[in-house]
């Protein structure tokens, strides 16, 4: 059962309605440091956000946003670009067939695709390499979803060894729903799986096979100003702003005006936190008996608004105050001036909002599609064009971190002669006689059946 924070309810008494928010500024922050999970006595993770949940909570807002989900789709596609390709043109008769074979075995364009989405979401991804049986070959390459992997925590080198891969929007109550995964060095991951299976001497001078595994993960990162086990993805800004409530009020005002021809008076802000304080401290562990505390809850504070209203007097208050006299820090109420949206008429405004979601996620209002308003501006083809080929030459860097795991299992094969690369798509001019184009420095790259 999934709880129902965000709500707009008619205040009673009074031709107003009030809309309840999470507040999306606290996803990234918490009030405790985060310390390793133990899940026994040799195996442990850090988690992702003080409850674990932060990716799901970034979703979540994500997938409750159009155009910050358009948006997202947008850049993982551009990210695509024309798709993963192996070029053999310099390759013999025999690398070429084996290569063709590899491709054949993997779902390439599932997977690149998959790792592109996880890295303009999380601005990480997991690959997971697995050898033959007698490890002289890499034959499957495989995607993990960022959000269900965690990371064991650092060793007293600083080395992290181990990915776990497991379900946890649900409770972990063993081992057992754990997939634990062979971590190779972040920074040198071709040398350590080299030095593993044998194929270069160690530190120690000694060559020999060091693991029996046959399964290994490669994490590949965006560099980030800081240094934590999961990056900050760049467009968090949004959630720490104030844009992100802003575009989500104005639907909920329109639906508001539409519904009952109430405008939204008030807009609460509530973080998860309070939620779960109450749920803590009152011993609600049951999802229907915890809705029902949301729903007296809000009532509660709807009361309190009628009753400041009824008052007569001028009131400015930037936090709730509690039946109990106690104020919450973490409800948040703006007072909202509906006098000049007379009739529900948000097009304006609904602009601004999209162009600083479109402006933060680095994607063109043009390019995803027209700006939503009464009043619509488009750009010419020539100037959609370039708007294209800019942001595709943006994504090189991506394509350089991404190629990483590429490039190792070309040289642990032996495919000499072998070349990774992601060709771009060029919108031509009508003069070409042809609506695009590939563009790249390689070409007769053999790529997976469509």
């Amino acid at each position: 059962m999934e709880l129902n924070f965000s709500s707009v309810e008619t205040i009673p008494n009074l031709n107003a309605s009030a809309a309840f928010q999470v507040d999306s500024g606290k996803v990234f922050k918490e009030d405790t440091d985060i310390v390793p999970v133990i899940v026994d006595d040799t195996l442990s993770y850090v988690p992702w956000g003080g409850d674990n949940a932060l990716p799901y909570n970034i979703l979540e807002l994500i997938e409750s946003d159009e155009t910050l989900s358009t948006c997202q789709m947008f850049n993982a596609e551009v990210c695509y670009g024309s798709g993963l390709e192996y070029n053999t043109d310099e390759c013999g008769p025999a690398v070429k067939q084996q290569v063709e074979d590899f491709l054949l075995d993997n779902a390439l364009p599932s997977y690149f695709l998959g790792v592109c989405q996880d890295f303009k979401h999380f601005a990480f991804c997991v690959s997971v390499i697995i050898l033959n049986a007698d490890g002289s070959k890499i034959v499957r390459l495989l995607r993990k979803e960022a959000c269900y992997c965690r990371l064991s925590p650092a060793d007293k080198d600083g080395a992290i060894r181990q990915v776990l891969y497991a379900n946890w929007r649900s409770a972990i109550s063993s081992r057992k729903e754990i997939e634990v995964i062979e971590l190779l060095d972040i920074n040198s991951p071709w040398r350590d799986l080299a030095i593993r299976m044998g194929r270069i001497a160690g530190d120690d001078g000694k060559q020999r096979i060091r693991t029996k595994s046959r399964k290994f993960a490669v994490l590949t990162r965006v560099p980030t100003p800081d240094s934590t086990y999961y990056p900050i993805p760049y467009y968090g800004s949004l959630f720490r702003g104030k844009w992100y409530n802003i575009k989500q009020l104005i639907g909920m005002a329109k639906e508001a005006k539409l519904k009952n021809n109430a405008p939204i008076k008030y807009q609460i802000e509530i973080s998860n936190k309070y939620w779960d304080s109450i749920f803590k401290s009152e011993g609600i562990t049951d999802r229907r008996e915890q809705q029902k505390r949301i729903v007296r809850e809000k009532q509660q504070i709807l009361d309190f608004l009628t009753g400041v209203e009824n008052a007569g007097k001028v009131w400015f208050s930037t936090f709730y105050v509690a039946p109990t006299g106690e104020v919450q820090h973490e409800v948040v109420i703006n007072k909202i001036d509906s006098d000049n949206k007379e009739g529900g008429d948000w097009s304006t405004d609904i602009q601004e909002a999209v162009n600083m979601f479109c402006f933060t996620m680095r994607v063109h209002s043009n390019l995803v599609g027209s700006v939503p308003g009464k009043s619509q501006s488009n750009n010419s083809g020539s100037d959609k064009r370039e708007l294209y080929t800019i942001a595709q030459a943006l994504q090189k860097p991506y394509h350089d971190l991404l190629f990483t795991v590429h490039q190792m299992i070309i040289r642990f094969n032996k495919w000499s002669g072998c070349k990774v690369d992601v060709p771009f798509i060029q919108l031509t001019l009508l003069s070409e006689h042809t609506d695009a184009k590939e563009v790249t420095l390689k070409s007769n790259a053999t790529k997976m059946p469509q």
